[in-house]
């Protein structure tokens, strides 16, 4: 990482959660995975680079997410999580009808989650929504009986088109990076607001992250950011979650995750109020213990 990292704002308070981060092994133990072409080239990202800077910045439990670059294969967050053990969870990359003796080993390692991926700079195609919907029915089902949740990442105008898909979900779901809706349009904006609304009035399923916020703000300050995290947090405090995006890929000579960590000490100033994004929410949506 050519990043230069400032000092933290603050420590987290203990037990706090980075609740979505990656890492990368070496590529002739782990090369790029089922996908015919990765969105990036393999960057440097062990994990004990990784444990180094989240202990910098106070983190003592961790949410590994699968990385697009290894498709449907697992191995590399799968060993990371086996070396860091019960202080950690996984969301994985899985084909909705994959094993029941696959998932079922899976969760007996931590995992707790399956990964919807659609490339955040994917153009607008109306109607995409409706070829993702056999799969995310099905995964809905599987990972409500076992208790598991779906992450979902994807560009702004898709969020907007899969909130209808969202509300009848029977399974938790988490959506990262704010939804993907661009902060350059304001808090107004009418997709924004209705996901806001997802949150007030739902049934206590979804969640939102802070992640990935140089995806949807203006570098190199993401100060177009705060009106649109400051309108989350008002709205629903215990639905938030906080997470590094570590390594940052094609963005991590422009950015790094204390400068992101550090955005939180502008967006949420009290501490009950960072505690209960960085403790109380991952614990609760993860099966951390209190």
């Amino acid at each position: 990482m050519s990043h230069s990292e400032p000092a933290p704002a603050f420590r987290a308070p203990p037990l706090s959660c980075d609740a979505h981060f990656h890492v990368f092994g070496p590529a002739e133990r782990y090369p790029a995975g089922t996908i015919d072409t990765p969105r990036y080239v393999l960057p440097h990202a062990p994990l004990p680079d990784y444990l180094a800077l989240a202990n910098r910045m106070g983190f003592e439990r961790f949410v590994f997410v699968q990385p697009s670059f290894y498709g449907r294969d697992n191995a590399c967050m799968l060993a990371a999580m086996r070396d860091v053990g019960a202080h950690c969870r996984g969301i994985v990359d899985v084909g909705e009808d994959a094993p029941d003796a696959l998932l079922a080993e899976m969760d007996a390692r931590g995992v707790r989650g399956v990964r919807i991926n659609v490339s955040p700079v994917k153009p607008l195609a109306p109607g995409f929504s409706e070829t993702m919907r056999p799969r995310i029915e099905r995964l809905d089902a599987r990972c409500a009986e076992m208790g598991w949740q779906l992450d979902f990442l994807h560009p702004g105008w898709l969020t907007e088109e899969l909130l209808p898909v969202f509300v009848r979900l029977r399974c938790s779901f988490t959506i990262a990076h704010m939804g993907m809706f661009r902060a350059e349009a304001g808090p107004n904006q009418p997709g924004f607001q209705k996901l806001i609304d997802l949150l007030r009035h739902g049934e206590g399923r979804a969640w939102v992250k802070f992640t990935g916020t140089y995806r949807m703000a203006t570098g190199p300050t993401f100060a177009d950011a705060a009106p649109m995290a400051r309108a989350l947090i008002a709205a629903a405090p215990d639905r938030l979650i906080w997470g590094s995006d570590y390594p940052h890929l094609s963005f991590a000579d422009k950015v790094g995750s204390v400068q992101l960590f550090n955005l939180l000490a502008d967006w949420a100033p009290d501490e009950a109020t960072r505690r209960r994004i960085l403790v109380d929410n991952p614990a609760a949506l993860f099966g951390f213990s209190r």
